[in-house]
């Protein structure tokens, strides 16, 4: 069994990116994004959940945008298209739920730039079978 106490977890993170569990259909992610600070304009084949724990941000999926703060959720179906923006002055901290798993188990991303070289050197990629 994991067990996490997942809201304190995800405040003690730094990282922009923490894969914190995978398993054969889903994984759970941790991300800090910092002020000023976005996830950058992306569509994945896979579905996403978004819980955000501390912060505020606007969440921009399919030409659509909401403000969000803590306790919210956001569901990002697959294929649609989507970012999220940090727009306090704070970190913007969330976990993800992505399904099925969208980058490599164990996978810790220090910043966007350092995740984004990864997964375009197709280093990032999440395990198969």
């Amino acid at each position: 069994m994991e067990h996490y106490t997942i809201a304190t977890v995800a405040e003690q993170n730094d990282d922009f990116r923490r894969v914190l569990w995978t398993g054969k259909h889903t994984q759970l992610v941790i991300m800090t994004i910092p002020p000023d600070g976005e996830i950058g304009e992306e569509t994945h084949e896979v579905d996403q959940i978004l819980t955000f724990v501390s912060g505020t941000g606007r969440a921009e999926v399919s030409g659509q945008t909401r403000n969000v703060a803590q306790g919210d959720l956001v569901v990002v179906p697959a294929g649609r298209k989507h970012n999220f923006v940090n727009t306090g002055p704070n970190p913007l901290v969330l976990y993800t739920i992505y399904g099925p798993p969208e980058h490599a188990d164990g996978a810790v991303h220090r910043t966007k730039d350092e995740g984004d070289a990864l997964e375009e050197a197709g280093k990032d990629e999440p395990p198969t079978g």
